[in-house]
């Protein structure tokens, strides 16, 4: 692949575009006229769109169907690490958030790349060793969504996302297939953005490679996976004083005293990949991993089409080990440390010239497992059972520590071959070590009722697990830990109804906590022993109005009952209404309208910088002047993607001293106004070699 220009042929010509000089010397007025010129040439090209050789991709067999062509096909599936079962690429164009890292139900602080969080109760439930550093999960790349991909042609995508006040993202991606059997896969994304409010810029990276190779005869197969993510982030713990929202002086929202980094330079953040932080956090996480597969025992076939035998492998009986490496360093550091915020939040005597905490922690995991097919011919029905090595390193400010884990695990999986049952069961035990004790245990059972009545699944979920490195004694940041914290239990219900013909699906989750750990106030871990409850109910609704205005609303309804730390809102909505349809041009997929979510008042958790964690307050209340609203135009022309969004037109007003502006921010926790109004653009182009 030539990275200098991407070459388009057509019938009518061709059409070089220079991706290596944009990136590198195109502003925002080259882009746009870039992007005219491209899609005037799109538009008026007769070349059938790239995408349209792929057999069946899409979201669930691909409703946004790109069409296949008889005489140029070629097919690209992909499966996740823990399941065998082969996905396609989801094209939807209405849907952002399929090229942004936050759910539409999370919140963060104004710009992309700051500490978020669900406003849905969504508790944290894996056993064994965990650091406990969460406010940054979204952007972090992880062994689960790391995908394995076969393709019979190489495979790119570009993506490049600029927003107000310097905001951007960029996305690249490639795979191939090196031979028949052995697939490579290459995802990078960077995210820069100055902010909106003084010290506030971020700037992760994040790598993923994955490959993944099988023997000609089917009996063995290996996966690897190398994953990096380098998060910067500063902080400033919210603005200092409500009211100067609301003041002239500050239309420009940067100049806002805040409570950490006031001594930051404007001119030093807000500009294009800027990566300094002086007050801020610094996380990065690496994995490396090894998963290898043999089928000891099975069956024998094969496919003859034409003058092509293609060998297959029924397994009875497979052997599999795995080996994780992986790293965990979070890093908080204050050069400019303001004495009134730390001597009144985080009860400093004094404040010391730089605050500097640090926790890194290398783990190693060897796991040795078996599997057993009982139907040959259904490699989506099998028995699994395996033994796990586990030891950790970790080095404090203080020291450095050695711990170990010993656990064993089970699985049974089974998907008929009808397709109208799916059966789930796993567990976890640790036998000894750091964690003995910790456990899981999960069973899932989906039933198709029938092709009118659609699915019902059913659940259960148990959890007892220590709590995370950052609630103990021993951590950098745990210096307000003054006793040793119960294991935490979890019990999970839950179910779900999906009714395809009626675009409807409705979940219930109920949970029962006991021992549940937090954090009280802004340095303090705490344990919450009396138990309580709390109920999520939601439904999701797709409803056409009319053939191409279409709704589409999710409804949350969630409740705590009992003595509880846990805050949050009872009701939340989320969707859009808009157009979707053609216009009448063949080659035109148009999406546009309007976006919206909206949360009942509550008692939002506060958020501490300096330990990285939210944490339950009982004094502000934080409610919405408006639900947030978005206006959105997405388009597809062949494979080339554009979003362009006017985010939070909710925050226009006018102030007495300087009129009309987007000011009435939304606060989505204490001292943390949401950003006003932000223009976000976004290309994506995807592209077969």
């Amino acid at each position: 692949m030539n990275i200098n220009f991407l070459t388009v042929d057509s019938r009518r010509g061709m059409f070089n575009f220079p991706v290596k000089s944009w990136i590198q010397h195109s502003g925002m007025k080259g882009l746009l006229v870039t992007i005219v010129i491209i899609l005037g040439y799109l538009a008026a090209s007769g070349q059938n769109n790239p995408m349209s050789r792929f057999q069946n991709v899409g979201h669930g067999g691909g409703k946004d169907s790109l069409r296949r062509r008889k005489d140029d096909t070629m097919s690209i599936n992909f499966r996740y690490l823990d399941s065998s079962r082969l996905q396609k690429i989801d094209s939807e164009v209405y849907n952002f958030y399929l090229r942004y890292p936050l759910k539409p139900t999370y919140v963060d602080f104004g710009n992309i790349g700051t500490a978020s969080h669900d406003l849905l109760f969504n508790p944290f439930m894996k056993p064994g060793w965990d650091g406990g550093w969460h406010a940054y999960d979204p952007y972090v790349t992880t062994i689960e969504d790391s995908r394995f991909y076969n393709t019979t042609k190489p495979y790119s995508e570009l993506g490049y996302l600029l927003g107000s006040h310097a905001e951007q993202m960029i996305y690249l991606m490639t795979t191939q297939n090196i031979t028949r059997n052995w697939n490579a896969f290459f995802e990078y994304r960077l995210i820069n953005s100055p902010g909106t409010f003084n010290n506030q810029n971020t700037n992760h990276n994040n790598y993923r490679f994955t490959s993944w190779y099988r023997s000609k005869n089917k009996r063995y197969q290996a996966f690897l996976l190398l994953l990096g993510s380098k998060l910067e982030s500063s902080e400033n713990a919210g603005i200092q004083n409500n009211e100067d929202l609301k003041s002239s002086t500050y239309t420009n929202r940067f100049t806002i005293p805040t409570n950490m980094g006031n001594q930051t330079n404007f001119n030093s953040t807000n500009q294009f990949f800027s990566s300094t932080v002086n007050t801020g956090t610094l996380y990065t996480t690496g994995f490396f991993e090894l998963r290898q597969q043999y089928d000891i025992i099975g069956l024998k076939d094969s496919v003859v089409t034409d003058t092509v035998v293609t060998p297959l492998f029924y397994p009875k009986f497979r052997a599999e080990q795995t080996i994780n490496y992986s790293t965990y360093h979070e890093h908080f550091v204050d050069n400019n440390p303001l004495a009134a915020y730390y001597d009144s939040n985080l009860n400093f005597i004094s404040t010391p010239d730089t605050v500097n905490l640090s926790d890194l922690w290398h783990v190693l995991t060897n796991d040795f497992s078996l599997y057993s097919f009982p139907d040959s011919k259904n490699p989506q029905q099998f028995l699994k059972a395996g033994i796990t090595v586990q030891s950790m390193t970790g080095t404090y400010n203080s020291g450095t520590v050695s711990y170990y884990n010993l656990f064993l695990h089970g699985e049974y999986r089974n998907k008929t071959r009808n397709k109208k049952w799916d059966v789930e069961a796993y567990g976890n035990f640790y036998v000894n070590g750091t964690n003995a004790g910790d456990y899981n245990v999960y069973a899932s059972l989906k039933r198709q009722i029938s092709k009118n009545l659609g699915f019902l699944q059913l659940g259960f979920e148990n959890v007892n697990r220590s709590v995370s490195m950052a609630w103990t004694q021993q951590s950098s940041f745990g210096f307000g830990v003054t006793q040793n914290f119960a294991k935490e239990n979890v019990i999970h219900l839950f179910g779900s109804y999906d009714q395809p013909k009626l675009a409807l699906t409705l979940n219930a989750n109920y949970y029962l906590m006991n021992n549940y750990p937090f954090f009280s106030g802004y340095y303090t871990p705490a344990q919450e022993t009396n138990p309580f409850n709390v109920l999520i109910v939601s439904a999701d609704k797709r409803l056409a109005i009319t053939r191409h205005m279409i709704l589409r609303a999710t409804v949350f309804l969630q409740k705590v009952a009992g003595a509880s730390p846990v805050h949050i809102p009872l009701f939340v909505t989320q969707g859009q209404i808009g157009y979707e349809g053609k216009l009448g041009l063949k080659n035109l997929m148009l999406a546009t309208g309007l976006e919206f979510r909206y949360y009942t008042p509550y008692l939002a958790d506060g958020y501490s910088p300096m330990v990285s964690q939210f944490f339950t307050q009982y004094q502000t209340t934080i409610a919405q002047h408006l639900p947030d609203l978005d206006v959105y135009v997405n388009f597809r022309i062949r494979s080339f993607v554009a979003y362009f969004r006017l985010e939070n037109l909710n925050t226009a007003g006018f102030l007495p001293t300087s009129g009309f502006g987007f000011v009435n921010n939304n606060f989505v926790a204490p001292s943390y106004p949401d950003a006003g109004l932000k223009i976000r653009f976004g290309i994506f182009w995807s592209f077969v070699n």
